[in-house]
């Protein structure tokens, strides 16, 4: 009688520690040197460097990485090269309002920017240029901006972003300028084994009104990992109105680190929507300051995961002058074995009465190995404010699948009416139909494979 084995997978041995980037300081000096920058500009780099080197790679011990365990990053193994000679998605390029925007500009490491559309807003004094052209004419606006609203101190991430990155986009609108149709940027970023960096400085005039799109993206690779670590930067001056719609469409290879921090002035209005299917790993620290009365600051975003991925998003709604409104709205569905974290703060500060906060987290789990982590939080010092959050995490009833079923409808599309159902709430916030159209088939392709 033969005796049958039972052959059991071995487990993936976790690493203890995450390792460092086999970056230099000599690699610092190099990415100054390619954008030929000044002294100014060249010491802060090699600043922001002496503090990442001082910084421990963040843990699980650490309150806001509890639930982000960065171990299995391969850190040591990446290296700066430019991004693969990939053509960019043709989806990217896809007009958003007409047939031609107002200003596209597409950014690929390695590979010189390419710019459309620009005649218009340098007549009206607007600026909005890549990295290396603000650094080579408009030192005057980075001097007065870099790094003062998100400082390097934020964190390993933001400390080594601002040490290595040498691309981006610089927006400048002056005062009183009304821009009527979308300015669209994409930061492009295929290949494996590399290390990507970026950072947007966006400073917006009293009275100016304008949109702008950001998308950063790459194919997914099956060799490989890659990582990205990015700044953005948001100045609203009084009554200024500004709408910010973000894409994180990055391949399922990547690990994705970005601080971004936005300063809204008096009177003025930030509306910002973030959609965010891509990446392996996403940790995104999201922050906007109320800084004067009547401040208001809007926040709505999706997600969507599968695989194994795993998307993290620490939000901020700091209220810190009286009279200020604050909404955000996460909305996201999890298959197979990915993970989301969602944890989110309104702080309230002591002279900041008559403040109106919200914020809600809500979160659709269709499969048994999918889990959402939703932690919403108060903190207020104010005594006449109107404050409420929430947060759910739920599956797809079956008695509303079993009434649509009743109607005539497949129970797979039955599904899928219920998940596009479920989106709607942000989708309605997004201005323009093409953009619309765009975050509807990023949802679409994740739906295919309920």
């Amino acid at each position: 009688m033969s005796q049958s084995t039972i052959i059991r997978p071995r487990r993936k041995i976790q690493p203890k520690v995450t390792p460092e980037f086999s970056f230099t300081e000599a690699d610092v000096v190099q990415a100054s040197t390619r954008l030929k920058e000044p002294a100014w500009l060249a010491n802060r780099r090699l600043n922001a460097w002496e503090l990442y080197r001082s910084l421990p790679m963040p843990t699980t011990k650490d309150e806001p990485w509890r639930r982000t365990d960065i171990r299995r990053l391969p850190a040591n193994e990446l290296v700066i090269k430019p991004a693969e000679a990939l053509p960019v998605d043709s989806k990217l390029h896809k007009p958003l309002v007409s047939e031609a925007d107002e200003w596209v500009l597409t950014i690929s490491p390695g590979h010189p920017p390419i710019l459309k559309g620009d005649r218009k807003l340098r007549e009206l004094g607007v600026i909005a240029v890549d990295w290396a052209t603000a650094v080579r004419e408009h030192q005057e606006i980075l001097k007065d901006y870099l790094g003062k609203i998100v400082p390097d101190e934020d964190g390993k991430f933001s400390a080594l972003a601002s040490a290595m990155a040498e691309f981006g986009v610089l927006l400048y609108v002056p005062p009183g300028i009304e821009i009527e149709k979308p300015l669209h940027s994409i930061f492009w970023a295929p290949g494996t084994q590399a290390a990507y960096f970026s950072r947007l400085l966006i400073i917006i005039g009293e009275g100016s009104s304008v949109t702008y799109v950001h998308e950063t993206a790459s194919p997914t690779s099956s060799d490989g990992s890659s990582v990205h670590a990015g700044i953005v930067e948001i100045d609203l001056a009084k009554q200024a109105k500004f709408n910010f719609i973000e894409f994180q469409n990055l391949g399922q290879h990547v690990w994705n680190f970005t601080h971004e921090r936005a300063h809204v002035g008096r009177q003025a209005r930030l509306d910002w929507v973030y959609g965010g299917i891509g990446s392996h790993l996403t940790k995104n620290f999201t922050e906007f300051d109320l800084l004067a009365e009547g401040a208001e600051g809007r926040m709505s975003a999706f997600y969507f995961a599968d695989n194994v991925q795993h998307l993290d998003h620490d939000t901020q709604q700091n209220h810190l002058a009286p009279n200020t409104t604050s909404d955000l709205l996460f909305k996201g569905a999890l298959l197979d074995r990915s993970r989301s974290v969602w944890q989110g703060m309104i702080y309230v500060a002591p002279a900041a009465q008559m403040t109106d906060g919200y914020q809600a987290n809500r979160n659709l789990i269709l499969s048994k190995q999918a889990r959402a982590d939703s932690i919403p939080g108060l903190e207020i010092l104010a005594d006449d404010v109107r404050c409420t959050h929430g947060a759910t995490v739920g599956q797809l009833e079956e008695e509303s699948i079993f009434y649509l079923m009743s109607r005539g409808l497949p129970r797979r599309d039955a599904k899928r009416m219920m998940i596009e159902g479920f989106f709607a709430a942000v989708l309605e916030r997004v201005p323009f139909e093409s953009v619309r159209d765009r975050f509807q088939g990023m949802i679409e392709n994740k739906l295919s494979k309920v």
